[in-house]
């Protein structure tokens, strides 16, 4: 498999299986951070789990209530934010590096469609 970056509106998701230590990248038009493999793995897991949640609250709210749902690894914590059809997305990499990052609930759907198809996890 050749180096992959997906990109849409405000957001960027990547995979170079080459790369000696930072296989991943997540990041927007404006920042990126570069992730280990397992990071990355987690990234897209609790990015799916999260989505899957949002779909699942869409009959238990009614349409104007807002609702914020979490999702945390040994790696990572993820959060969004919003309403189940749209919500924003923030990480914190819960490793040595001590980042942290957000995209805006229009990035979030091809965010998460590209992440679901750049590699199998």
């Amino acid at each position: 498999m050749q180096r992959l970056v997906k990109s849409g509106s405000d957001w960027r998701i990547g995979w170079n299986p080459n790369a000696p230590e930072f296989n991943g990248l997540v990041g927007t038009d404006d920042w990126a951070i570069e992730l280990t493999e397992a990071e990355l793995n987690d990234f897209c897991r609790l990015l799916a789990q999260l989505a899957d949640t949002m779909k699942q609250l869409a009959s238990e709210l009614m349409d104007e209530e807002k609702i914020a749902c979490e999702a945390e690894s040994d790696l990572l914590w993820m959060e969004v934010e919003g309403y189940p059809h749209a919500y924003s997305l923030r990480f914190i990499l819960n490793t040595g590096r001590c980042v942290e990052g957000k995209w805006n609930a229009d990035a979030v759907a091809g965010l998460l469609q590209a992440a679901a198809t750049l590699k199998v996890f």
